[in-house]
């Protein structure tokens, strides 16, 4: 039985290269079976927040914010690939994220980064790391750093030159712990209720 995972995406940039990262673990997850839906911040446009889901009164939400819990709250688990700006994490991507709370709970996510340079997007793989856990999900301890990203995925997410032997081999072992943390989680929802 696949697993429903969302691969969300933040950059608002007119030439958006992590985009070609987004496809590789999309066709990547769904060559092993998974039910796997690209959720892209730009497309949603959600406005900069002013007012989370859970504060709208029941049925009340703006069409678009009511669409997305509902796809949140329906996944077994999350990859967010992010890049780097400035140090810091992409803030679209931030923003979808922060219009939600409870309906990211007891699910897993891992984190995918990227950058035109050399370090890959480290620093914004650290600082999600942080976000994520305070939100109630389980950050698993697989990363995958892709960088320069230019050098490493074609326009359409196919792996090319040595950085992308190299993905294509660090995705395997991310994947797995992935859908392990997965099938815990949903093994573990099943047998208890969450606590509050």
């Amino acid at each position: 039985m696949s697993n429903r995972i969302l691969v969300l995406y933040g950059s608002y940039r007119s030439d958006r290269m992590g985009v070609r990262l987004a496809n590789f673990v999309i066709d990547r997850l769904r060559g092993r079976g998974e039910n796997v839906e690209f959720i892209d911040a730009k497309t949603i446009g959600l406005p900069m927040l002013d007012r989370m889901y859970k504060e709208y009164p029941k049925g009340s939400a703006p069409e678009a914010l009511e669409k997305l819990a509902g796809q949140i709250r329906g996944a077994d688990g999350f990859v967010f690939v992010t890049g780097e700006y400035n140090w810091g994490i992409q803030p679209g991507l931030k923003n979808l994220t922060d219009h939600f709370l409870e309906e990211w709970f007891w699910r897993p996510a891992a984190i995918v980064s990227y950058s035109a340079g050399r370090l890959s997007g480290a620093r914004a793989s650290t600082a999600w790391h942080g976000t994520l856990s305070e939100m109630g999900m389980v950050v698993v301890s697989s990363t995958i750093g892709v960088g320069p990203i230019a050098q490493t995925l074609s326009a359409d997410g196919e792996p090319i030159g040595e950085g992308g032997k190299t993905l294509e081999r660090s995705f395997p072992r991310f994947a797995d712990d992935l859908l392990w943390w997965i099938e815990a989680a949903k093994a573990q929802r099943a047998r208890k209720a969450p606590p509050y």
